[in-house]
């Protein structure tokens, strides 16, 4: 059977509280009283285990104001306590609004000036009563204003020759420059589409967007967009781990430098010391070194001649590469011409070709403008979503939404970012001092 011992306490610092001198060995630094200290320690120690040094924390962790107060205590003091009529009658809110206080000058009293009388002209003349009656029986009237087309044309160079000849006393002026249609006016719009088709205001949708499709239609629709989103979400997670291994690789490179500076550090110490005296570098320094002599005429010409070789060497190189580039050049125009005119042949094509129109599932990479075109709604209404009864369909989709992006698509209008009616303000937020003079104790 083990012997059980008591457990030995450790010795206590020593201690002294007396310390009338400081010039024998008691007074040394081992022999201080540092029983304060370590009975700050321990209250730290168990303030740390309990949550927290209070000393490090919030005022809004250790205290809490109570607005409420406790709901017991009315409950228990002010049970068979009766209400005051005032507070009754204060307690009531009426819907009228009170009575002004404010004394207001009634419709007879004046200022003692009389006010010139001014005719009434908030009533219909006899002779416009016969006019409106002429018009509603269909009477011809002198006074009618006939509607007429307008004969204003803003982009008629003529009218502003003739309006500039008309009063010569203003010759003076700047003249009013002539106003010219912009080129893109007489174009045609370019569809976004990326076979070049044009998209139709207005697409006869497909049996798949049907609220009660065929089956056949329907799955086909559900598997195409079901692989669409399954490509995507693979394609985020790939950028994910892409990005992680990129962070990981950046770590391990940090740490890698961090080691290898440590090492240098540490190898620096290692190193023996080379103080063996005073090193300055002279001892060296060969006294009888030969001096280096000058340039003869001869090497100085061979010098010459060889520079001059190598920047016709250099030139020649560069000639070279700009006659490639201009080759290169040349070649690139060419198919770029064949391309232009193959697509033009294409769109001529499709444009005798009423049948065929383009969609706008596929756009071109190049759009016209450089905000993104908003993204296509998914209308798709889930199996578990189907509905036997028009009573229990939801309509999905928005037309307003749909009518907008058909117009940016179609080449009509230019995606531009939504711009708010108003700036707002700016406000800068500052802190009173008077928390300064706040303190706990």
């Amino acid at each position: 059977m083990p012997i059980i011992k008591p457990v030995t306490v450790a010795p206590a610092a020593p201690q002294q509280h007396k310390q009338p001198s400081r010039k024998g060995k008691k007074a040394w630094r081992k022999n201080v009283d540092v029983t304060e200290v370590e009975e700050g320690l321990e209250e730290v120690r168990e303030q740390m285990i309990k949550g927290g040094v209070i000393a490090e924390k919030d005022s809004s962790e250790l205290f809490a104001v109570d607005t409420a107060g406790d709901v017991s205590i009315p409950k228990k003091y002010l049970k068979n306590v009766k209400r005051l009529k005032a507070d009754e009658i204060i307690a009531q809110r009426s819907a009228v609004p009170a009575v002004s206080m404010r004394k207001r000058p009634g419709e007879n009293t004046t200022d003692g000036v009389l006010q010139p009388k001014r005719q009434k002209t908030s009533y219909v003349s006899h002779k416009e009563l016969t006019r409106l009656r002429n018009i509603a029986d269909g009477r011809k009237d002198e006074g009618l204003v006939e509607v007429t087309e307008a004969s204003f044309d803003p982009w008629d160079v003529q009218r502003d020759i003739e309006e500039a000849k008309q009063d010569p006393r203003f010759s003076f002026l700047e003249k009013k420059k002539k106003k010219t249609a912009p080129k893109s006016l007489k174009q045609k719009p370019i569809s976004l589409a990326a076979t070049g088709k044009n998209i139709p205001a207005i697409k006869r949708p497909e049996g798949g967007y049907s609220y009660n499709p065929v089956f056949t239609d329907y799955e086909e629709r559900l598997v195409t967009e079901g692989e669409k989103e399954v490509a995507a979400e693979r394609k985020r997670l790939d950028a994910k781990e892409a990005e992680q291994v990129k962070l990981e690789a950046a770590t391990k490179s940090a740490a890698e430098a961090e080691a290898a500076e440590a090492r240098a550090d540490l190898s620096e110490w290692e190193e023996d010391s080379a103080w063996e005296g005073f090193e300055s570098g002279a001892e060296d320094v060969r006294l009888n070194a030969k001096r280096p002599e000058r340039k003869t005429q001869v090497q100085r010409n061979k010098i010459k001649r060889r520079k001059e070789e190598e920047r016709k060497a250099k030139m020649a190189s560069n000639n070279k590469k700009k006659n490639e580039q201009a080759a290169l050049v040349k070649k690139i125009a060419k198919e770029l011409t064949a391309k232009e005119n193959a697509r033009a042949l294409a769109l001529v094509k499709d444009d005798n070709d009423d049948s065929s129109e383009g969609d706008d599932l596929e756009l071109k990479r190049r759009k016209l403008g450089k905000i993104a075109l908003p993204e296509r709604e998914l209308e798709l209404v889930l199996p578990d979503e189907l509905q036997e009864s028009l009573r229990l369909l939801k309509p999905e989709g928005n037309l307003l939404k749909d009518r907008y992006r058909n117009l940016l698509v179609r080449g009509k209008l230019e995606s531009r970012r939504p711009i708010s009616f108003s700036k707002k303000p700016k406000r800068k937020a500052t802190e009173k001092w008077t928390h300064k003079d706040f303190a706990l104790h």
